[in-house]
């Protein structure tokens, strides 16, 4: 899970973008590209200020990166057939601790980011399309290509990710196993109980690695 998410880290902070469909109208793949840019600026010019710094790091993920993801559908599909039975109080709560989860460990995962490169393959997407799969390669010095793929969707809001894919391996459907042994063991409010329970072993992890 872990290397899930640092390449769609690295995918997120490597980017190469690709022409607009129409004017006005800004294609998934050039999003990545300007979310790209500007965190690749901010981590070059003050490099120094996020190194051993994981509050200064989360903050950086939560104002350029988490915006273009949408957690209630990634968090629905991740606790899969389960979410029908939880309350909208409990879908709020496993929403929230679940995009907690992924912001300390993205903030962990900023670190394995040495300059790399991505290359997007052409986005096979027609006008009407509000569901598309941007499909990228991570280029790395030592090692073979790593391919990563975004499903995104187009809302209101604009294009937003639901699932990440490193090497055909999802990662709403890797948590999908872990969170239907906890739903079994203790029901929805267990899911809940274990998100936290995960967040305060990773913040604790965090403030003793910058100590």
């Amino acid at each position: 899970m872990t290397r899930i998410l640092t390449y769609s880290v690295l995918a997120f902070l490597s980017g190469l973008g690709q022409p607009l469909f129409a004017q006005g109208i800004v294609a998934p793949d050039v999003l990545a590209k300007s979310v790209t840019d500007e965190v690749i600026a901010i981590l070059r010019a003050d490099r120094d200020a996020y190194t051993g710094n994981p509050a200064k790091v989360m903050e950086l993920i939560e104002s350029k990166v988490l915006p273009h993801f949408n957690f209630m559908r990634m968090t629905r599909l991740a606790v899969g057939k389960n979410w029908r039975q939880a309350s909208g109080q409990q879908k709020d709560a496993l929403t929230g601790h679940f995009r907690t989860l992924l912001v300390r460990t993205y903030a962990t995962a900023f670190t394995a980011y040495r300059d790399q490169t991505i290359s997007y393959r052409p986005l096979r997407m027609r006008p009407e399309d509000d569901d598309v799969v941007v499909r990228s390669q991570i280029v790395q010095l030592n090692g073979p290509p790593v391919a990563v793929d975004y499903n995104m969707e187009k809302t209101v809001s604009g294009w937003k990710v639901y699932d990440v894919a490193i090497e055909g391996v999802s990662l709403v459907q890797n948590y999908r196993s872990t969170f239907s042994s906890e739903v079994q063991r203790g029901g929805i409010d267990g899911l809940i109980s274990a998100l936290e329970s995960k967040n305060r072993q990773l913040a604790q992890k965090t403030q003793g690695a910058a100590q």
